[in-house]
């Protein structure tokens, strides 16, 4: 059984203070609404005001809660990377609204196709443009970073193995993992085993989008045919008990984005989210944001929903966050080494 958040109800600023962990944040969903509109203006980029552009970069209240609309929100952000320079701009930027939400160890993926598209990029350059600045702001601000790189199975399996030989290449620069997203309430993750399984055995790590859009049938896929350390998202889970009892009883670390999912359709509201069910079912659950811009969230906001809104006692989200650090992409010197960190920095409750 989880621990009930029985206490009285913490400040906005208690859960902005706690060390943090995030495994799953999208590089392409974390631009700052500001550097958007400047990047829009300074290369003629024809929106007719600030307002129309915000409506198809991030989602509002009033948007339908789509998995449609939430995926269409990336369609025009892919139009921003004009140069190098932007692409690293937003890279250090997303580094920096971490390190000032207290995360101390940040995973983030990032898909070289989308980095591409509005200027015809080189995969390889796009992905060093990300590790240099990565690098950079990591060690201007002392938060601890690593990369993963996406590729979609909406797209085809020929970007895929380019893509994974280009990270294989880079893994003495940071890149520690790959993958799997894209739309999965239309395409399968099967035709990628065999791309998946020669990156893992060149040394990099894998994550899958499963049990978002589609159902808990792709979570095992995922585990059972893709080898899949990580699951992200995997909110459907629940919705067979074979499934569930084989997450369990693997110790899968699940991705878990509780505003996004509620966005882009899952979950019906934010008290049906079955964050806490997951839990009580045994789930190896972490705490994400997916999109911070998109959802115009911080980690912090979801610390805040997952323990006073879906009653998650301060205990048990401090046990997510030493979860999310273990599951992490790291060797066993430095997971050690951030576990102890997190341990000493995290107040008692």
């Amino acid at each position: 059984m989880i621990e009930k958040n029985l206490e009285h109800p913490a400040s906005a600023t208690y859960y902005q203070s706690l060390p943090k962990v995030e495994l799953h944040r999208h590089l392409e969903g974390s631009l700052r609404l500001e550097t958007i509109i400047e990047v829009a203006r300074a290369h003629g980029m024809n929106f007719l005001e600030t307002g129309q552009l915000r409506s198809l970069v991030q989602v509002h209240e009033d948007d339908p809660y789509t998995f449609q609309n939430f995926l269409s929100k990336f369609e025009t952000l892919r139009l921003f990377y004009r140069s190098p320079e932007v692409i690293q701009r937003v890279t250090q930027e997303a580094i920096e609204d971490a390190a000032a939400d207290n995360i101390r160890y940040l995973e983030m993926r990032f898909t070289p196709k989308a980095l591409t598209v509005a200027q015809g990029f080189d995969y390889g350059e796009v992905m060093d443009w990300v590790i240099e600045a990565a690098q950079e702001a990591s060690q201007r601000l002392g938060i601890q970073s690593r990369l993963i790189v996406s590729f979609n199975r909406h797209e085809s399996i020929q970007i895929a193995e380019q893509v994974c030989r280009l990270a294989v290449d880079r893994i003495s620069r940071g890149i520690v993992g790959v993958d799997l997203a894209g739309n999965e309430a239309q395409f399968s993750a099967l035709p990628f085993a065999g791309v998946l399984k020669e990156a893992r055995q060149a040394g990099l790590h894998i994550t899958i989008h499963a049990g978002e859009w589609g159902g808990a049938g792709n979570i095992s896929d995922a585990i059972l045919a893709l080898n899949a350390e990580r699951i992200g998202h995997g909110v459907r889970v629940l919705e067979d008990d074979y499934v569930t009892r084989l997450a369990a009883e693997r110790g899968v670390a699940f991705e878990v984005c509780v505003t996004s999912n509620l966005q882009s359709g899952v979950t019906p509201t934010l008290e049906d989210h079955p964050l806490p069910r997951m839990l009580e079912a045994g789930i190896n659950v972490t705490i994400n944001t997916d999109d911070p811009s998109i959802s115009q969230i911080s980690l912090s906001d979801e610390y805040f929903k997952a323990s006073e809104i879906l009653r998650i006692g301060k205990t048990a989200l401090r046990e997510r966050v030493l979860a999310a650090a273990q599951a992490a992409f790291l060797p066993d010197d430095e997971k050690e080494a951030l576990l102890a960190r997190l341990e000493r920095e995290y107040p008692a409750a």
